[in-house]
């Protein structure tokens, strides 16, 4: 066994021995490794042949990208500033080398000398993927472009890591230590962990936060007007030059400014327009024009639903809570309140019911019963006491693995994702088949008081979620790496599996396995069920036209967009055409949305509602064929699991929903599922 762990790379990741000290010498005898095998495989006595490229050059470079890939796993759960500095030291290099591996025209001249009729179905769509993705890396740019193109990957490659290290730490600085009549009407286990936290540091009073399990609550049920002010105008004003000044040392205003401008150079570079161009060229949209019509015209759908919505507010407000002229901080609270006197529930109590465990088991439940497979708890090294490791198995053979990180902490940056530890490749060193692995990462609240930890229903909805994707990853069939799993799966298709499998939190034949109070134990009341279902819609055309928001901004800002001129005036040119409730001018929600500027969602945004029509649509068959009792046909499962999941980026993913449905997708299933129809 080597002694620096990040160089075990034959099996699962020894995430309880890695240490910011084997960072640096780890990854530089990788890039060394990796290196050498591009120089043989450019000699030019090196065969163009698929098998002894992936032999010599695949299986070597594969080693660096799994031990990268643990680094900035652990860069994203366990930060620390050891950590970061060691993270930070190498990453110029790792972009360096894979920025040259994606250019190298010699390389590039071998694959498009490879015999495609000596490939099968799978490497020809990898092959194909690898040939527009050399010209994409600038393969054909020669001199001084090629080395400006290098120059600027490894330079948004930093400013990427500064933008979300700024969005971390300035959600990190901010607490509030509320007194006790300050939290009138936060919900009891949020008021339980606010006090405990205050008490771990030494404090008085109540820490409140920015990360979602404080922040949140305090925002929907706190009747403190002036304490929702607080932490809203904290919240929207992160890693801003609006933030406090002792915070502005995390404003992002200049990293977006340069980040916008690298991607205009590097789109002209390659003989685009704009980024956005760049960006739809793997994608299943045409181009930046067909995905702003498309945003506006969901828009103009979703409008009359959303004016209602906030006129409805707007009545309740005066008539029920005395507010008459309500702001940015009030609207989470006042929909949280006409929620509750409309559908006679709040989000509060259906919480109850919602125990990790117990959501867990229903999660699992039914993807075995869907999928036809088994989940087990597994054992693997972890990087924090509150991580679970899986295993799924199919008639005692193994599928797949995960680790499931549900809990928020410090040093873990917020949100939820999926991310790969390894992919399935029959492996061309050994001949071995390699199971894929996963990360599950969420940010719920932790147990109080020796009870476990309590979801919200949105909770469950996100772990579905990300279990798609997982299982998107996991459940795959196909034995070539590059295109196994969500590898090679066009950006704005990835989201169909976990957009899908969100409908199963709606419904009553999976539920009731998943719920029992708390405290007594009792199960979910049926006639809470259908109070939630009833308000399943409420405001969906606010929550819809809040997402059209964020993706034409972010399509326009990498088409429209002159990157020397100032960017928040595109972003309230945006909310002027598309929303209906106002945010104030201080708000800088685009110095934390780090999808488009660390996430590799860049001009990609728009994907969440592309791909929930694609899912709505793939859901409708389940509708369909839904026994009596509700419970999902085991056989239109087998058809999604082998149409959809099992072929993963193996072909284009129209192809696969073609597959499984027998047709294009239809807008008609999402419009229908919303309430919009």
């Amino acid at each position: 066994m080597p002694t620096n762990p990040l160089l075990a790379t034959d099996g699962l990741p020894l995430f309880d021995q890695i240490r910011p000290e084997h960072v640096v010498p780890a990854i530089d005898e990788l890039l060394a490794d990796s290196e050498a095998a591009l120089e043989a495989v450019v000699a030019p006595d090196f065969p163009a042949d698929w098998k002894a490229l992936s032999l010599r050059l695949e299986c070597t470079t594969e080693r660096l990208s799994r031990a990268w890939s643990a680094v900035s796993h652990l860069n994203g759960v366990a930060d620390t500033p050891e950590l970061r500095a060691a993270y930070n030291a190498v990453l110029p290099k790792v972009t360096d080398f894979w920025t040259r591996l994606g250019s190298d025209e010699r390389l590039y001249a071998k694959y498009k000398a490879i015999d495609k009729a000596s490939l099968n179905d799978e490497q020809r769509q990898a092959l194909a993927n690898g040939i527009r993705n050399f010209v994409l890396g600038g393969a054909e740019l020669q001199g001084a472009a090629r080395e400006r193109y290098a120059a600027i990957q490894e330079r948004q490659a930093e400013l990427g890591q500064k933008f979300s290290e700024n969005a971390l730490d300035a959600t990190d600085a901010f607490a509030y230590y509320a007194k006790q009549d300050e939290l009138d009407g936060v919900p009891e286990d949020v008021v339980h962990a606010a006090r405990a936290a205050a008490v771990t540091e030494g404090k008085d009073g109540y820490k409140l936060t920015l990360k979602m399990p404080s922040y949140l609550p305090v925002m929907q049920f706190g009747r403190n007007r002036d304490l929702r002010q607080r932490l809203y105008r904290a919240y929207v004003t992160r890693a801003s030059d609006q933030a406090p000044p002792e915070f502005r040392k995390f404003d992002n205003s200049a990293n977006v400014r340069e980040i916008l401008a690298l991607r205009r150079e590097e789109a002209q570079l390659l003989g685009y327009r704009n980024f956005g161009e760049v960006s739809v060229v793997p994608k299943m949209a045409d181009s930046p024009e067909q995905v702003v019509k498309f945003l506006r015209e969901l828009a103009a759908k979703a409008r009359p639903h959303a004016e209602k919505d906030v006129a409805d507010m707007r009545e309740f407000a005066a008539r029920k809570l005395g507010l008459q002229d309500p702001q940015a901080w009030d609207w989470s609270y006042i929909g949280e309140r006409l929620k509750e006197d409309r559908y006679a529930f709040s989000e509060q109590e259906v919480k109850q019911y919602f125990t990790a465990p117990k959501v867990l088991a229903g999660l699992f439940k039914i993807i075995e019963t869907l999928f036809e497979v088994e989940i087990r708890r597994d054992s693997a090294p972890v990087w924090h006491p509150s991580v679970e490791f899986y295993r799924i198995e199919r008639h005692g053979e193994l599928v797949g693995q995960f680790y499931l990180d549900p809990a928020a902490r410090n040093g873990k940056r917020g949100g939820a994702w999926m991310d790969d530890v390894r992919a399935r490749w029959l492996r061309p060193d050994n001949g071995r088949l390699q199971t894929p692995v996963a990360h599950l990462v969420c940010n719920f609240a932790e147990g109080v008081d020796g009870k476990p930890p309590l979801l919200t229903h949105d909770d469950v909805i996100t772990l579905f979620h990300e279990s798609g994707h997982g299982l998107h990853h996991m459940l795959t069939r196909v034995n070539e790496r590059d295109v196994s799993g969500i590898n090679g799966v066009e950006w704005d298709a990835v989201e169909l599996p976990s957009q899908f499998m969100e409908n199963f939190c709606w419904e009553w034949s999976v539920l009731r396995h998943m719920a029992a109070h708390v405290d007594t134990g009792e199960p979910l009341p049926r006639a809470l069920f259908d109070r939630m279902l009833a308000a399943k819609n409420f405001q969906s055309g606010l929550a819809t036209l809040r997402q059209v928001e964020f993706a034409l901004f972010d399509m326009l800002l990498h088409t429209d967009h002159d990157p020397a001129n100032d960017f928040m005036p595109l972003l309230d040119q945006v909310r002027a055409e598309v929303a209906v409730l106002k945010a104030p001018p201080f708000s800088r929600t685009a110095h934390t949305f780090s999808h488009i500027f660390a996430g590799g969602y860049a001009a990609g945004y728009y994907s969440y509602k592309w791909a929930e029509v694609l899912s709505a649509d793939a859901y409708a068959a389940f509708e369909e064929t839904a026994a009596p009792d509700g419970s999902p046909s085991v056989e239109t499962g087998r058809k999604y699991r082998q149409a959809i999941l099992e072929a993963g980026g193996s072909r284009p993913a129209m192809e696969s929903f073609k597959a499984f449905r027998g047709r294009e997708p239809s807008i008609d299933a999402l419009l229908r599922h919303q309430g919009m129809a």
